[in-house]
């Protein structure tokens, strides 16, 4: 039985659902400080509904990957890079997961109270035993989120970069086909070429 050179559909299409989201949702982050009023709480329901939407995707996505294994790095791929590649593919499972749940942390602890509603429509709840702690409480953990979502929010952006550049290398300067197991369309080439 041979190894699959590409990657699955499902994981294809999971893939690039979840970068553009959450590219989407730095981008919908970048204007929410700026507006006010009604503007800004129909931003901040769009980048909740975003932020909720990736987090049920990574999920799936998660639960996919442990199920259907990816396939093999190039052979000839020095260790280091698999390592390199390892710690950052899984270092975006860990931002995808946790940093909707600071989010959703956050939205639990705070004192507006304000409901979400995933795209307008279905309703999402609060952490109902985080959300029923003293005020004093709610505050210390609503500041601990916010930092961790902040510094997740860099972390995810350190990554991307990382894994952009390693896409380009392999693509353009190793030319081993690497980009074509993610990329429709792109050749892949076989772990033992």
């Amino acid at each position: 039985m041979t190894e699959a050179r590409r990657y699955s559909l499902v994981a294809i299409l999971l893939h690039w659902a979840i970068a553009g989201l959450i590219l989407l949702n730095f981008a919908v982050a970048w204007r929410m400080e700026d507006l006010k009023g009604l503007a800004k709480f129909e931003i901040f329901q769009l980048h909740k509904s975003i932020g909720f939407t990736v987090l049920t995707l990574s999920v799936l996505r998660l639960l996919w990957r442990l199920v259907n294994r990816p396939p093999p790095l190039p052979a000839r791929m020095p260790p280091w890079q698999r390592a390199a590649a390892i710690a950052t593919h899984w270092g975006f499972y860990a931002v995808m997961i946790f940093m909707p749940l600071t989010g959703w942390i956050m939205v639990s602890v705070s004192d507006l109270n304000i409901p979400t509603l995933v795209w307008g429509v279905v309703p999402w709840p609060h952490f109902e035993f985080l959300h029923e702690l003293p005020k004093a409480s709610r505050k210390a953990i609503g500041g601990a989120s916010h930092t961790a979502h902040m510094a997740l929010a860099i972390g995810a952006l350190l990554l991307f970069v990382l894994h952009v550049a390693a896409a380009l290398k392999h693509q353009l300067v190793d030319r081993d086909g690497l980009m074509g197991r993610m990329i429709p369309g792109l050749g892949a080439r076989s772990a033992t070429e």
